[in-house]
């Protein structure tokens, strides 16, 4: 599968070398261009952002969340967009909708990417443990990731680059409501959690 991944910070790039390894490929780009990621994850082509984004099958939206807007919208319509961002205030500015809990973050994306099939992913687990606690499919110490999105397909698409990586997809609902499960200081948000008390801790 193609995969472009627009930000090369700690968790896309973790995600890139993952993906990298489990035989897709994978374009990584951000804001200051391609030269800049030259021989940074191996395997994966250096791309602009634009270009990672017309490039993947699955694109994964990897930057501060404020600069989402920043996502070229034309570039993904049709596409599946993996959301791992997430909604820091004191570095992204304050938005009153989330602020106040009227929306997600993932929502706002996606109204930025009405064409898009938006699906919130990775952005629970730290870039540590993405890049060293993948484990194999029977592994009962298996790390779980939650994942919330209104799109059955694609969310059994995000299921199955999960588990190709090393961990169990854990459905949180809908993007709406699965999405405030595993957003940051919920009970899902950064633990590290072994599939069957992540399941738990996300009610069912």
């Amino acid at each position: 599968m193609k995969i472009g991944v627009i930000g090369a910070g700690q968790i896309g790039g973790a995600l890139a070398a993952r993906l990298v390894a489990a035989g897709h490929e994978v374009a990584i780009s951000n804001s200051r261009g391609p030269e800049t990621l030259q021989g940074a994850i191996e395997g994966a082509q250096p791309m602009t952002v634009e270009d990672a984004a017309r490039f993947g099958e699955v694109v994964v939206v990897s930057i501060p969340f404020g600069r989402y807007p920043e996502v070229p919208a034309d570039a993904v319509d049709g596409k599946l967009v993996i959301d791992t961002t997430n909604y820091y205030p004191q570095r992204d500015g304050h938005f009153p909708e989330l602020d106040d809990g009227s929306s997600t973050s993932s929502e706002l994306l996606r109204a930025h990417l009405p064409d898009a099939r938006v699906v919130k992913a990775f952005n629970a687990i730290s870039w540590t443990n993405l890049r060293d606690a993948g484990r194999p499919a029977d592994d009962p110490e298996r790390l779980g990731v939650p994942m919330s999105g209104d799109d059955e397909r694609a969310k059994r698409t995000v299921a199955e680059l999960i588990d190709e990586i090393g961990f169990d997809p854990v459905d949180a609902g809908t993007l709406a409501r699965g999405g405030r499960k595993h957003q940051v200081d919920a009970p899902a948000y950064g633990k590290g959690l072994p599939t069957a008390e992540l399941r738990c801790r996300l009610g069912g």
